[in-house]
C-alpha cells in the first residue's frame, strides 16, 4: 500500500512539473515571437481594408455561383440519369423512384434558392444570415417530409432507386464547387 502511495505522489509531482515546464516554455515562446514580430517591422495587428477597385478585382477573380444554377444542374442530372435508367432497365418502378429521389433534393433546394435570393434577404448582412438559416431549416424539413411521404406518393416504391437519385443529385454540389474552381484558371 505504501508503494502505491509513493507512485501516485511521484506521478502527481511529475505531472505538475511537466505542466509548469510546458506553460513556462509557451510563455517564453510567446515573448520571443512577439519580440521577433516587432523586430521585423510588422507590428500591424489588423488587416487593411480593401479599396473599391480591389473588391471589384477580387469579385471578378472569384465570381459567386448562383444557387439557381446549382438547382438547375441537379434537375438536369436527375432527369438525364432517370432517362438512362429507363433506357437500360425499362422498369418504371425504378425510374419513378429515382425521379422522386431526385425531386427530394431539387424541390427543397429550389425553395431555399428562392428564399436566399429574395430582396428581403439582401437588405443587410444580418438579414442574409437569418434568411439562410431559416431557409436551410425549411429545406431540411421539406426533404424529410418528402422522404416520409415517399411510400404514399410512389407506389410501389424502390428505396434503392430513390436513394440513388437522392445521392446523385446531392453530389451535384461538388460539381458546382469544381465548376467554380475550373473558372479560376
Amino acid at each position: 500500500m505504501e508503494f502505491a502511495r509513493d507512485v501516485v505522489s511521484k506521478n502527481a509531482v511529475s505531472k505538475n512539473a511537466v505542466i509548469k515546464n510546458v506553460v513556462s516554455r509557451n510563455l517564453s515562446r510567446e515573448r520571443v515571437d512577439s519580440e521577433n514580430w516587432e523586430a521585423d517591422g510588422q507590428a500591424e495587428p489588423y488587416p487593411k481594408a480593401l479599396t473599391h477597385e480591389q473588391v471589384k478585382a477580387l469579385r471578378a477573380l472569384h465570381p459567386p455561383i448562383s444557387p439557381w444554377r446549382v438547382v438547375g444542374v441537379q434537375a438536369l442530372v436527375g432527369l438525364a440519369a432517370a432517362l438512362i435508367l429507363a433506357l437500360f432497365t425499362g422498369k418504371q418502378i425504378w425510374v419513378w423512384s429515382f425521379l422522386y429521389g431526385a425531386a427530394t433534393v431539387v424541390v427543397p433546394g429550389a425553395l431555399m434558392a428562392r428564399g436566399i435570393t429574395s430582396p428581403l434577404a439582401r437588405k443587410s448582412a444580418g438579414a442574409g444570415v437569418v434568411s439562410f438559416l431559416v431557409w436551410e431549416a425549411v429545406k431540411v424539413g421539406v426533404a424529410v417530409a418528402m422522404l416520409l411521404l415517399a411510400p404514399v406518393v410512389v407506389q410501389p416504391l424502390n428505396w434503392l432507386a430513390l436513394l440513388a437519385g437522392l445521392v446523385l443529385c446531392l453530389k451535384c454540389y461538388w460539381v458546382a464547387l469544381l465548376w467554380r474552381g475550373s473558372n479560376k484558371n
